[in-house]
């Protein structure tokens, strides 16, 4: 008996979507080191027709579309490029787990879009923002700093969802992100053997009291937040000798940048209280930070419909209140004129951001890429 031939129903541009995705998440590159990333995407933009610019003392790319000099708002449509540092199945090594491939695939696939419908040229002025290191929370302030988005009026975002937070084919017209701070610091002191604790102080030991001080850091309830170490190193191969350094890592989140203006005051009391109970240094060796979501009224309301055009109204999800923290919004902390928000795509993605395993269902990029370019129909009334 013959085999039923199934007709393969995605069209060139899902298609095509799908390819570069794939091909993305096969060449992960860490922040600031997305060199292959930056060259790749920026032969797409040369090819699809657009202007592109690069820089001279760090990654990313920045393609533009359609004519600057007449007087219509110009867009601007952001995706990061950096990939984590991560263990995966044993071997440590550059991992898209938190779906910038994505992001860049889904942008990569908007311009291809635009540039399918050249009566648009005429009518926009569109910058396309390829952003190296949002997982060092920096990459935006470069970008501000090489005077990206001065003359921008609209920024938009995109970022895949959990599964727990939203649905496959839904979407959000804004995610509230909260906002981050990552410390990493050291316990400076002298090592002594195993045999003579009174010799010294054991960093392992005041490391294990910062725990429990940062667990008993109180602020309003109402906000949610949180404070925990999320990674310490102390000691080597000798187990007879009590280590007096340590390093450590400290996330701080909280849902809004006043309660993180307390906490931050609080993990630094912390800091000093234990460096004059135990007599030894405790210094910061590098800080990141990124601020809480700043939302703007007009950018939602025109996702909003944006998303009901695409995927129906049944599919326009609430505002997508998160803890995780994204540096797209020191955009807008830096230029407060920006009208910005970002999408909220529904793609069930599990077991979670940033789990080395991450999967989602492919078939939501190109929902992402019609929700895109929608809202730049929408803002130029096309």
């Amino acid at each position: 008996m013959m085999k039923k031939l199934v007709k393969n129903t995605m069209s060139t541009d899902e298609k095509w979507i799908k390819e570069t995705f794939r091909y993305l998440h096969q060449h992960p590159e860490i922040s600031w080191e997305e060199v292959e990333t930056t060259a790749y995407i920026k032969r797409e933009l040369t090819q699809l027709g657009c202007r592109v610019t690069t820089f001279d003392d760090c990654t990313g790319v920045v393609g533009e579309y359609g004519d600057f000099d007449q007087q219509v708002p110009v867009i601007a449509i952001r995706a990061d490029i950096d990939a984590l540092w991560q263990e995966v199945d044993g071997v440590f090594q550059a991992n898209h787990s938190c779906g910038h491939d994505a992001h860049m695939a889904m942008v990569l696939g908007l311009v291809r879009k635009l540039t399918q419908n050249q009566a648009l040229k005429s009518k926009v002025a569109i910058k396309f923002i390829f952003q190296p290191a949002e997982e060092q929370g920096a990459g935006a302030l470069k970008m501000v700093e090489k005077g990206v988005v001065d003359d921008v009026d609209y920024l938009f975002g995109i970022h895949l969802r959990p599964q727990e937070e939203m649905p496959m084919g839904a979407a959000s017209p804004v995610i509230i992100h909260g906002a981050t701070t990552m410390y990493k610091a050291e316990i400076l002191g002298e090592d002594a053997h195993a045999a003579r604790p009174h010799l010294n102080v054991n960093a392992i030991e005041v490391a294990s009291e910062m725990i429990h001080m940062l667990s008993n850091l109180h602020v309003n309830p109402r906000i949610p937040h949180s404070v925990k170490m999320t990674n310490i190193t102390a000691g080597g191969k000798s187990t007879n000798i009590i280590p007096g350094r340590a390093t450590f890592a400290i996330d701080i989140r909280a849902q809004n940048n006043e309660v993180m203006d307390t906490l931050e005051h609080k993990v630094m009391d912390i800091f000093q209280a234990t460096s004059a109970l135990h007599g030894v240094e405790v210094n910061i060796i590098n800080k990141e930070k990124v601020p809480a979501a700043k939302t703007s009224e007009p950018a939602i309301k025109l996702m909003k419909k944006s998303i009901r055009d695409v995927l129906g109204p049944s599919n326009l999800a609430p505002p997508l209140m998160t803890p995780g923290g994204d540096d797209f919004h020191f955009y807008t902390v830096k230029r407060p004129q920006l009208k910005a928000t970002m999408i909220g795509l529904g793609c069930d993605l599990q077991p979670g951001l940033h789990h080395p395993s991450m999967t989602f269902n492919e078939d939501a990029l190109i929902h992402g890429v019609n929700i895109l370019f929608e809202a730049i129909r929408n803002a130029y009334k096309l």
